[in-house]
């Protein structure tokens, strides 16, 4: 299994904040740094000092870390049209050395919409499967040839498709909880296929859909890493657990039973029943980003366990 940290930047952090995470991560030796691309905190919290880019935040991590993948889970189609977008993780991953991966979504938080004056239409899916076509596209243009595109959402006239990102295919995930569309657009586009917050007994249901989607179009199904996102709240007791789940808001037997919580014990058993259900990749949900401590507890004592 491959471990990766995921935070929630947006509900308060300044970029120094996000680079002690990022480089803490990458000390410890989690597999990547991930973070939500967000622009205003949810629930009861103020968000100060404020929201950060997460492309900015990536382009800084890029030049101060050296092992780590970094990413987002996920970019929102409402944000940056897919040229734009296209030409930013490019960038970032050649300030990288090819480390960049792109989590694309629809979007789901209005508020915030409406309080940076960003669109945010009703119908999304429809931009989610241009947005992907033209990135993907744009990157896999040869260099000194061009690329256009006329969809409903989006229209690309004799782009340059320029600059290219140093790997030759940047990872891309795509994800969601949807039976049909979500599926049938990661067997097109994806690289990853990302399950958040999951329902742990659907979780091999809804892998087995998007490994049917793959046969259906005669792509090899085990092309794709199958992932998931999940809180991770842990202790070396039940004191440390309680404390943990305190500072973040959340009552402890609600943890246990959707997240990764509790002592190093039952997080491993729960780990080895989402191994058992297909997950390959655990995104480690961690909200309380001042706790290193938390970081070097999981690395120590739930992470070997599982590798």
């Amino acid at each position: 299994m491959k471990f990766r940290i995921f935070t929630e930047p947006q509900q308060g952090a300044t970029y120094d904040d996000i680079l002690a995470v990022a480089q803490t991560t990458e000390r410890l030796g989690f597999d990547a740094f991930f973070r939500s691309d967000h622009y205003q905190a949810m629930g009861d919290g103020d968000g100060l000092p404020g929201p950060t880019d997460a492309w900015t935040t990536l382009a800084g991590l890029a030049r101060e870390t050296k092992r780590i993948r970094l990413g987002t889970l996920v970019s929102s189609v409402t944000y940056r049209p897919p040229g734009i977008l296209a030409i930013q993780v490019a960038q970032v991953d050649q300030m990288s050395g090819g480390r960049v991966e792109l989590g694309l979504g629809t979007g789901w938080f209005e508020q915030e919409h409406l309080a940076y004056g960003i669109p945010f239409p009703a119908k999304r899916f429809g931009m989610l499967e241009e947005q992907l076509e033209v990135i993907t596209g744009l990157w896999n243009t040869p260099a000194g040839q061009r690329y256009d595109f006329a969809g409903e959402h989006y229209t690309l006239v004799d782009s340059p498709a320029l600059p290219k990102p140093v790997q030759a295919r940047v990872p891309v995930i795509v994800g969601g909880g949807g039976a049909k569309r979500t599926p049938k657009l990661a067997a097109r586009f994806a690289t990853e296929f990302n399950l958040p917050f999951p329902d742990f007994a659907d979780i091999a249901a809804k892998f087995d859909g998007v490994r049917a989607a793959c046969e259906a179009i005669d792509r090899d199904p085990a092309e794709l890493t199958y992932s998931a996102a999940l809180i991770a709240v842990g202790g070396h007791d039940e004191t440390a657990f309680t404390r943990r789940a305190a500072a973040v808001g959340r009552e402890p037997a609600e943890l246990r039973e959707h997240g990764l919580a509790g002592t190093a014990s039952e997080i491993v058993d729960r780990l080895g029943t989402l191994r058992d259900s297909g997950v390959e990749c655990v995104y480690l949900q961690i909200m309380d980003i001042y706790d290193l401590d938390h970081l070097s507890w999981l690395a120590a004592e739930v992470v070997p366990q599982l590798r």
